[in-house]
């Protein structure tokens, strides 16, 4: 992992983040993160559709249901993910929101707390808050802390995964710093609040002025292209949270004047972290964008474009730049959409190499092994017979993540 300074200057207002060693992963690493608003924030958050939940989604859906979205703790710490660890689990994450309530004179409800690693084992509370107080002076609201708090989420990722973005309106600022971690279990499935090992955590901060209210609308619109629609494995964790917070210390209001810029920002950020989630993934060597079109609607060309994206044949296929196309057709034959063959057309970057039911006149297996040689290229699937599409960002399967996740717990 690179000690490079990645995040800029331009941070949004509001916010101290931080970061120690607790003692949670055996590497010995940085695994304790906190962001506290100075004040209080507005929040939104989506989680995992798993009917497994972690504690600490149970604990953050209750605290978010009470305070009606008010934030001033993020809690995360990565190593043990506090998932099926019975009640236990759950009065060891709110001791920690307890302790982190009392260590920096917040209200407990107010604290979110997150967990990402290993599934099952009891969760060390003690170790949480031991760390605190050291945790409470390492704060700051420079982009060292801001990278250091980014740093301190990660499990087997080998990179921090953070995205920027500034608004500017009248010639008033609104920034966003989003901050991810994730690369393996990653088959995001984020629904609305109310609804093995590795683990999607987004955060997403802003200084904008915005009520609970305008963030459940504007998150939702920003994760269905983005972290809802990536896959590494197909594995959906137990734990995945997007949170977004407002902090409202610039000043510049979320109304009409703003609400198209900030969305589109708010977009941005979202695929570069969702995108940098997975060319990060455990083993990948070929990230890999299906681009779905001709469906009848955009759910099911997404259907689609997940069936290729899960099928291990394909998978395996683009990790040695195979052009196998007929693994592509199968597939999108199983998927459970319908669809009429003969009017399909597929390409491997701009090298056709389906269409009329059969192998293209102007398949060149070469030409298309070539492409798929790169690090980063797009596979092209026309159903043709409407106007629904995807895009859907994938990767290849190698021996790699074989070796990371059959070790993994032991």
């Amino acid at each position: 992992m690179s000690d490079e300074l990645k995040v800029s200057e331009a941070l949004p207002g509001g916010f101290l983040w931080g970061a120690v060693r607790a003692g949670i992963k055996a590497s010995g690493n940085p695994d304790l993160a906190l962001a506290l608003v100075k004040k209080t924030a507005q929040a939104a958050a989506v989680y995992t559709s798993n009917q497994v939940v972690a504690a600490p989604v149970t604990v953050g859906r209750k605290h978010m249901a009470t305070t009606g979205g008010r934030v001033g703790i993020v809690l995360v710490n990565a190593g043990n993910a506090n998932c099926a660890t019975g009640q236990a689990g759950i009065d060891a994450c709110e001791k920690t929101c307890v302790a982190a309530a009392e260590t920096f004179g917040r209200v407990f409800d107010e604290v979110f707390p997150s967990s990402t690693g290993i599934i099952g084992v009891p969760f060390p509370a003690d170790k949480v808050v031991s760390a605190l107080p050291e945790l409470k002076a390492s704060l700051g609201d420079t982009p060292a802390h801001a990278q250091s708090f980014a740093q301190a989420i990660m499990t087997t990722d080998t990179r921090m995964k953070t995205a920027q973005a500034t608004v500017t309106v009248n010639g008033v600022e609104a920034r966003i710093f989003g901050a991810a971690k994730g690369a393996g279990m990653i088959h995001p499935q984020l629904g609305a609040p109310v609804a093995p090992h590795a683990t999607m955590l987004v955060y997403l901060f802003t200084d904008i002025e915005a009520d609970g209210e305008q963030l459940r609308e504007l998150l939702p619109e920003a994760v269905e292209p983005s972290f809802n629609s990536i896959s590494i494995d197909g594995d959906t964790s137990t734990n995945d949270t997007v949170l977004l917070l407002a902090s409202g210390a610039s000043g510049l209001k979320l109304d009409d004047r703003s609400r198209k810029e900030f969305r589109e920002a708010l977009l941005k950020v979202c695929k570069e972290l969702a995108y940098a989630i997975v060319d990060d993934g455990e083993g990948v060597t070929h990230v890999v964008t299906l681009e779905i079109s001709g469906a009848r609607n955009d759910a099911e060309a997404k259907k689609v474009a997940k069936s290729i994206a899960h099928s291990p044949l394909c998978k395996t296929a683009w990790s040695s730049a195979d052009p196998n196309w007929g693994r592509l057709m199968a597939a999108a034959g199983y998927s459970g959409v319908e669809f009429d063959p003969a009017k399909v057309t597929v390409k491997i970057g701009s090298e056709p190499v389906y269409e009329n039911g059969m192998r293209s006149p102007a398949f060149d297996e070469a030409a298309a092994h070539k492409v798929m040689q790169q690090r980063d290229y797009t596979i092209s699937l026309d159903l043709g017979q409407g106007e629904g599409a995807s895009r859907f960002v994938t990767c290849d399967l190698t021996t790699e993540y074989v070796k990371i996740n059959a070790d993994y717990s032991t």
